[in-house]
This record gives C-alpha cells, structure tokens and sequence, in this order.
C-alpha cells in the first residue's frame, strides 16, 4: 500500500497546475506580451521548435512526449541538484521517486537512454555497485531547447544588450543548472503548462509539441510581415520532419480541427486558426519567457560567484 501511495504522490508533484506563481510573474508576462515585438519573436522560437529531427532520431524521440520528457527533466533535475550538494544522488531510485511515471516505465526509459549514450552511470566513489546517472550534454540540449530559446526571446524583447541565452549555447553546465532550477519549482508548486489544457494536450503527444510550433510558425507567417518563414503542414512534409507516419500527423491535426482549434487544407497550408487558441498559446510562451529568463538571470549570477577569484587577507 506504501508503494502506490508513493507513486500518487509522485505523480501529483508534475500532474497538477503551480499553485503558486512568484510575486510580478503575470505582470512581467502581460508586459511581454504588449511589445511590439512579441508575436515577431515568438514567430522566431516556434520555428526554432519546429526544426527537423537530430540525427539520432530513434533515441531522440523519447524527448518529445511529456511523460518521458518529464522523466529526462528530472534526472538533469537529480544530477545538479546532487553537484550543488543539494539533493541525494542521482541514482535510479531517486528519479522513480520524482519521475511522474512509474518505476518500472523510468527504469525502461533509462535503459534505452543509456543504450543511445545519452545518459552515463557511472560508479559511486564510495559504493561501485552504486550507479549515478548523469545526462549526457545531448540529452542536456535538447531537453533544455525550448528553454533556451524562451530565453533568447526574453533577451531581445527586455534588454537585448543581456543576451542571456548566449551562456545556455556554450555551457551545458549552465542550461542544466537552469533546468535544475526550474524543475526544482515544479516539484515545489506544480506546473506551468497545466493551465494552459490545450497546450498539454499536444505535448502528451508524440511528436504533439513540435508539431503545434510549426502550424503556429505558418500562423505567424501569414499574419505578420517579416516572420520566420512556414513550415509546410502537409502530412508527408511534417511526417518526414518529425520522423513520424502521416496517419499521426493527420490524426493530431485531424483533432485539432473536430475542436474548431485551427484547420489545415490539402495543399499544406494553414486555413483557419482560432483567436482563442492563438491567445492561449502567446499566453503560454509568456509564461515561458518569464520563468525561464529569470532563472537564466540566477544562474549567471551563481555561476559568476562560483567562478569569482577568491581574495585572501594578507597575514600579519
């Protein structure tokens, strides 16, 4: 009975909408969303989302559905927590406990992110028949893309002199202390996508949340001069794109439309987009911009005293 209490408390920690937002956080966001130049912008990250697969596509895959992204989160979450001596190791167990998934899905996951390199168990200094995983800077990457990218948009909408994502591009360190950090609200509040129902709904889909950046990139580039350029919505050109069968593209958008959320017509492009959906997504990413930029801004200034030469007072 222990067990499956655990696992329901467990799953609440990532299942269920932040209670708790920090004091300004929606001000900041509604601010965000008033520039001039927000839609722009976010044009720009929903094409960056919308890039086609990495070469290591098969293993690659298991980041885009929430479930197992969720599970990669919080292993970053685990390890960096652990190197600032604020957490246990970052064994096996201590991700089922955080996860969201059960045990035995978190240990199928890990099985097949160590098979692709993308995570290292390596031994315990104290104890070798211990194993701490630490994400491979993949892994690392790629979970922390749309992070970065939220960032990179903050920076040219607030103070584009700060270019705060620059540090996340280069050291991994740093996108994983940001992830970290971000993680580390989840399990204290709860979630910043479960307020936003639509939203979730593509990203427990395979492949869903990619998908849902390229439709809103043709979105933005039929409506606004200057945006990033489409992505063709045809199913075999997002297929390919997303190493995915066109009959789950179809389905996905097949849905979205029996919804009256946006439709797409046969000639790969974006026929209507409803005014609700678009607002809820701009909602979303300003929701993003915020969390993500403020936690890059704390990690540069940790990163900055961890690297500060020390001064020594002179004896005597």
């Amino acid at each position: 009975m222990r067990r499956r209490r655990n696992a329901t408390d467990q799953a609440a920690t990532t299942d269920r909408p932040a209670v708790i937002l920090p004091a300004g956080f929606e001000a900041a966001a509604q601010r965000l969303r008033m520039h001039p130049s927000f839609r722009a912008t976010l044009a720009g990250y929903c094409r960056g989302m919308a890039e086609g697969a990495p070469a290591q596509w098969p293993v690659y895959k298991f980041f885009d559905q929430m479930r197992r992204y969720i599970v990669c989160y919080m292993l970053i979450h685990n390890y960096y927590a652990w190197q600032h001596g604020e957490g246990p190791p970052p064994t096996l167990s201590a991700l089922q406990r955080v996860a969201g998934s059960s045990a035995r899905q978190t240990a199928g996951l890990v099985a097949a992110l160590k098979a692709g390199h993308l995570i290292l168990a390596e031994p315990d200094p104290d104890d070798r028949r211990i194993r701490h995983l630490r994400p491979a800077r993949e892994m690392i990457e790629e979970i922390g893309r749309s992070a970065r990218l939220f960032v990179a948009a903050a920076d040219r909408l607030e103070v584009p002199s700060q270019n705060r994502a620059a540090l996340l591009v280069t050291d991994e360190h740093a996108l994983g202390d940001v992830l970290r950090r971000s993680a580390a609200y989840v399990l204290a509040h709860g979630t910043l996508i479960h307020p936003f129902p639509r939203i979730l709904h593509f990203a427990g889909r395979d492949c869903g949340y990619l998908l849902l950046n390229a439709v809103l990139c043709a979105h933005y580039a039929q409506n606004l001069p200057g945006a990033s350029p489409p992505v063709a919505l045809s199913y075999r050109t997002l297929a390919r794109r997303f190493q995915v069968s066109p009959a789950h593209i179809g389905n996905l958008l097949g849905e979205a439309e029996r919804r009256g959320w946006f439709a797409t017509g046969p000639s790969g492009r974006l026929v209507t987009m409803s005014e609700d959906f678009a607002d809820e997504f701009e909602c979303w990413a300003s929701w993003q911009m915020v969390h993500f930029s403020g936690l890059a801004a704390e990690t540069t200034a940790f990163l900055a005293v961890q690297t500060a030469p020390r001064v020594t007072e002179p004896s005597g």
